[in-house]
């Protein structure tokens, strides 16, 4: 039985006063839920990363840490550049690797995503890795030969030990912010045949036990009909995870 995760990617947004606000009104949201049951994860911008972990770390908040990105070397002279050790230093539980934003508008590259899923591993934190087809790679049918290049690409000698535990977000690009979304059965379709590239890479043992979320305007009002879908284990989510009444009603439709 996968467990399921929603994960919020705060993108470029907010403080590190509002992220305060916002995790301590998502945890007045979520009093009553049961986090042995659904994964919550929250993923600040790195200037807010050590105030959201001293809120965990009180021990009054169960939220998993995310970070959305990180550079593969250790430390360097790389200006504006966040390494693992720092991350880890801080408790960070998830990295969000290979969005679509950093690789349109940062030029990140299926290398250089398989480059950080191992980082990842080797300081201990979980990498969330992100696929996904463009609008035009949609209606000209392209959509499994980008994401079956993407997930080859970033699972690129990878251990079954380390794949099964490396969740996978599917994100149609067409739907990030655009308010659009696919239809259930649509993500269901895409993230089932994700799920079997997976398991060609491995074996249906490992396949079967990786987690894969579904993100592109995920929202409380079509949480439920997405989640119930039998491959799609949880959501990444972007502007709904912005406000915590959206995003805890996002994770509370989780079944």
């Amino acid at each position: 039985m996968r467990k399921p995760l929603i994960a919020g990617n705060w993108k470029m947004y907010k403080t590190h006063l509002e992220a305060m606000r916002l995790v301590q009104g998502l945890a007045h949201e979520l009093a009553e839920h049961d986090f042995d049951a659904v994964e919550v994860v929250v993923c600040p911008p790195f200037t807010s990363l050590r105030t959201i972990q001293t809120l965990i770390d009180s021990d009054r908040y169960s939220f998993g840490l995310g970070a959305q990105n990180v550079h593969v070397e250790k430390e360097g002279a790389f200006t504006g550049e966040i390494s693992a050790p720092m991350l880890k230093a801080l408790d960070v539980d998830y990295v969000i690797l290979g969005h679509s934003e950093r690789r349109e508008l940062f030029g990140e590259t299926d290398e250089g995503v398989n480059a950080k899923v191992k980082v990842c591993w080797a300081n201990d934190m979980t990498p969330i890795v992100c696929c996904g087809e463009t609008e035009a790679e949609r209606e000209t049918a392209q959509t499994e030969t980008k994401v079956e290049r993407q997930i080859r690409g970033a699972f690129k000698n990878v251990t079954p030990e380390l794949a099964r535990k490396t969740v996978v977000a599917y994100e149609p690009i067409w739907a990030i912010g655009s308010g659009k979304t696919a239809t259930p059965q649509d993500a269901q379709t895409t993230i089932a045949f994700i799920r079997g590239v997976l398991e060609d890479e491995y074996d249906t043992g490992v396949a079967q036990e990786m987690r894969i979320l579904y993100g592109g305007s995920v929202k409380s009002g079509n949480a439920a009909s997405l989640m119930s879908q039998p491959d799609i284990d949880g959501g990444l989510v972007g502007g709904a995870s912005l406000e915590a009444a959206e995003l805890a009603a996002i994770v509370k439709a989780v079944k």
